[in-house]
């Protein structure tokens, strides 16, 4: 599946595209591979505390909200992958939302 990313920059707009290589439901949390700048393996699902993702390879992983939310996790896996490979994967989780068997629902952070 490909996807398209972009982010501003002083002299625009930046674009450039992804592809979601491969996806494995895994019953308890899904696993994806993206691949666009860098090679990407997303592990993802839901916990009680709401969404989660974890990218292994990075050393990194924090909460989401649904994979369909752009603009929130965004700033979620930015702050943790860094601008590019954030948004990179923000945009691949956008673009297999609709194929996943996930709900919407409000995290609850105790």
């Amino acid at each position: 599946m490909n996807f398209e990313c972009s982010m501003k920059t002083p002299n625009g707009i930046e674009k450039w595209s992804g592809l979601i290589v491969n996806l494995i439901n895994h019953g308890s949390h899904y696993e994806m591979r993206i691949e666009s700048r860098s090679g990407i393996m997303v592990i993802f699902g839901e916990s009680r505390l709401g969404y989660f993702a974890c990218i292994p390879d990075f050393g990194a992983g924090c909460h989401i909200v649904h994979p369909s939310d752009l603009f929130w996790n965004t700033e979620k896996l930015v702050s943790v992958l860094g601008e590019v490979d954030g948004i990179t994967v923000a945009c691949a989780l956008k673009a297999i939302a609709p194929k996943l068997k996930m709900r919407k629902k409000i995290p609850h952070f105790y």
